[in-house]
């Protein structure tokens, strides 16, 4: 087991649905540390490199409208095995195949607006953390 750093973000329909105390409160619940945290309007170019790797799909620019649409939670995640560890945490992308007791399968319903996002491996962790929190970890 290695101790990781993450991201992980509440999105829009999180902060909006008062629900970031929730989510921090089940990371820290698990044995989490929050190594840092900021409440922002994500700009177009940063939400544009977050998502890089969807660039050629049709629902890009409809991922990069919804995330800078309005405030998120930005957050540097660590303890063991993190990345992994918040992933099963989060539960399935899609609320619906979302285990009951993960964030997602309680709280979200639409694969649109699922509530948080967590990095999905350490190498993807770590350009992410550079984009939201630059030259910190």
């Amino acid at each position: 087991m290695a101790i990781e750093q993450t991201l992980i973000l509440v999105k829009p329909d999180g902060v909006r649905r008062g629900l970031v105390g929730e989510v921090i409160s089940r990371l820290e619940r698990k044995g989490y540390t929050l190594e840092a945290l900021e409440l922002r309007t994500l700009d177009v170019e940063t939400a544009e490199a977050h998502y890089g790797e969807h660039v050629d799909k049709p629902f890009f620019r409809e991922l990069v409208d919804f995330i800078t649409s309005a405030p998120l939670v930005a957050m540097c995640v660590s303890g063991e095995d993190a990345v992994a560890g918040i992933r099963g945490l989060m539960g399935a992308t899609n609320p619906i195949d979302a285990a009951p007791g993960s964030i997602r399968g309680d709280l979200a319903t639409v694969i649109g607006e699922n509530i948080v996002h967590g990095s999905d491996a350490p190498a993807s962790a770590e350009r992410e953390l550079e984009l939201f929190f630059p030259g910190r970890f």
